[in-house]
């Protein structure tokens, strides 16, 4: 018997800041499931990290913009014309469309109709990472061509999607899981059954990562030859902070010799470099761009103190709990974060690092300054986090549970060759 494969969507690949949907494919190939991954958009960053080059899944772009592949997508219009499910899916299509009048809803249904199309017939079932735009290009094609479906939900996808089409969504399918307990009772409340969504936090696949240094830093910032290093790991957008953590490195006192390096695209990287100049931190902060994982855990394994003050936008935008938190304390690095969303579910304050206020630039300023000059607590809080990683965030459990309920969507043939 042919094994049956499951179709992955995802708005972009790869991304440099989504590790945890690479490290879940890539585990669930080395599993045995047959994986093909379906991408909204192509990608936008030349460098790629060495785990999405493991991953053996083919990958399929779908039209970016429907007006780019005209022949494309009316050869899928022209197949969905034809098909049982068209109907229910221009119903539910025009009552989208009605609460969400926009030229992005119609490109969703573009996407489905092509999708539906070229999907071969061996993919049986459908699993979209987020709750928005890729899950409403899923829900479309599965209603078209009869396939289940299921979703990964993570931050801004929960957040700033309305309450009515999270509950359709949830409604259509099998089950979801979300990484917070957070977004997870969010969900939950908004299902027609409690158990239809599941907390399945990423974890962390430790065997991609180096041991550990052995010692910590013993840097206390009172040497201006050995400064106290400071990094932080994020896309530049408004829900990371950013903009707080230049004030309070702005505020640090006269005495306490530093350096910041942060690493990560975004929208607001040039915003954020013209506040560092004006506020006279131009010659201690670099900003380094978008980095593969090999050259951010090199990062990580020099510095001192990982922070990230992440809070809500103004859009409802908010993380969950960020990958790299993680990936920090893997490499036995102290964290200041933000006491908000998913954060203090993996880091608890006074124990695994220290939390401040969310936008609160003057406690966040405060708390660094004291770790910098305490490398003893500083070791401490690293030693607390890294073994909590180690007990309690590691990959194996969510993977189990995927894997789990994905063979149980797909039957017998689910088990098929591992990849080459």
């Amino acid at each position: 018997m042919k094994a049956r494969r499951i179709a992955v969507v995802v708005k972009g690949y790869p991304r440099l800041s989504e590790t945890f949907i690479a490290q879940e494919i890539l585990a669930l190939e080395q599993r045995g499931l047959d994986l093909a991954i379906w991408s909204l958009r192509h990608p936008t960053e030349k460098a790629v990290h060495p785990m999405n080059r493991q991953i053996k899944a083919p990958v399929t772009y779908l039209p970016e913009y429907l007006y780019e592949e005209p022949l494309r997508v009316l050869r899928g219009k022209l197949f969905a014309l034809r098909q049982p499910g068209f109907r229910k899916l221009m119903r539910a299509f025009w009552a989208d469309l009605k609460r969400d009048f926009t030229a992005n809803r119609v490109r969703r249904l573009g996407q489905a109709f092509v999708m539906g199309r070229e999907m071969p017939a061996d993919i049986q079932h459908i699993h979209s990472h987020y709750l928005h735009t890729p899950a409403s290009v899923v829900r479309y094609a599965a209603i078209l061509t009869g396939r289940t479906w299921t979703f990964s939900a993570h931050a801004k996808d929960i957040w700033t999607t309305p309450d009515w089409e999270k509950r359709e969504k949830l409604a259509d399918a099998l089950w979801g899981v979300t990484c917070t307990e957070q977004g997870a009772r969010h969900l939950q409340a908004l299902s027609p059954s409690h158990d239809r969504v599941r907390l399945v936090y990423h974890g962390l696949d430790l065997s991609r990562f180096p041991s550990p240094p052995a010692d910590g830093s013993l840097r206390d910032g009172s040497d201006p030859a050995d400064p106290i290093r400071i990094v932080s790991v994020g896309r530049a957008v408004a829900k990371k902070g950013f903009g707080d953590l230049l004030q309070a490195l702005a505020a640090l006192p006269a005495d306490l010799h530093w350096r910041f390096a942060h690493v990560g695209g975004g929208d607001l990287l040039k915003s954020l470099r013209a506040q560092a100049q004006k506020s006279g931190l131009g010659d201690r902060v670099a900003f380094l761009g978008a980095k593969a994982q090999p050259d951010i855990i090199a990062l990580l394994r020099e510095a001192d103190i990982f922070a990230l003050p992440s809070k809500k936008a103004a859009s409802g935008d908010r993380d969950g709990l960020p990958n790299v938190l993680m990936e920090a304390a893997s490499q036995k690095l102290a964290i200041v974060a933000s006491d908000f969303a998913g954060i203090p579910e993996f880091i608890r304050e006074g124990t695994d690092g220290v939390l401040v206020p969310p936008g609160d630039w003057v406690a966040l300023s405060n708390a660094i300054n004291l770790l910098a000059r305490e490398p003893e607590r500083r070791a401490e809080l690293a030693n607390s986090a890294f073994e909590r990683l180690r007990h309690n965030f590691s990959m194996d459990g969510g993977i189990d549970l995927l894997d789990e309920r994905f063979r149980a969507i797909l039957g017998p043939a689910a088990t098929v060759r591992l990849p080459a």
